[in-house]
């Protein structure tokens, strides 16, 4: 089915449309995302992305972890493929910045992420919303709630 949207959609979009702006509303169409998620330190926030991770429909998942949950990711079971990064928080933020954009950027294929930081600190949540800005990709929030994954 998403073949068929795909290939309707450049048979009919104007021509004036560059291929950036047909993936995006392509991909807006169809809600086709990409997960970034921010795995760190935080009671009781694991299980909120886990949670969001497994029981969202995602493309594909980044999941950008510090270095105590990187050791202790790779014991979880996840049901379906993720990319794990590994960095290091303690870094000053410009250099923790560049870090997670070199880190990340061949890795977003989309125009658009969903993006979790139910998990971790303001200096972490600061780092990557700027490194993803800056990449530049948007961002829609998403939190895994009673009723299912929501975007805000």
């Amino acid at each position: 089915m998403v073949e068929d949207v795909i290939n309707f959609f450049h048979r009919c979009a104007p021509s004036y449309l560059t291929k950036p702006h047909k993936a995006y509303i392509i991909f807006s169409i169809i809600r086709i995302m990409e997960l970034v998620a921010l795995l760190s330190s935080g009671k009781g926030t694991w299980g909120q992305v886990f949670g969001l991770i497994n029981q969202g429909e995602w493309e594909k998942v980044i999941l950008i972890v510090n270095d105590f949950a990187s050791s202790s990711v790779g014991g979880f079971k996840f049901n379906k493929e993720v990319d794990t990064v590994s960095l290091n928080f303690n870094k000053g933020m410009k250099e923790l910045i560049s870090d997670i954009k070199d880190k990340i950027k061949n890795k977003i294929e989309g125009s658009e992420v969903a993006l979790t930081i139910a998990s971790g600190s303001g200096k972490e949540h600061m780092a990557i919303i700027s490194a993803l800005l800056h990449l530049p990709v948007g961002v829609k929030f998403v939190a895994l709630v009673n009723e299912g994954v929501i975007e805000f």
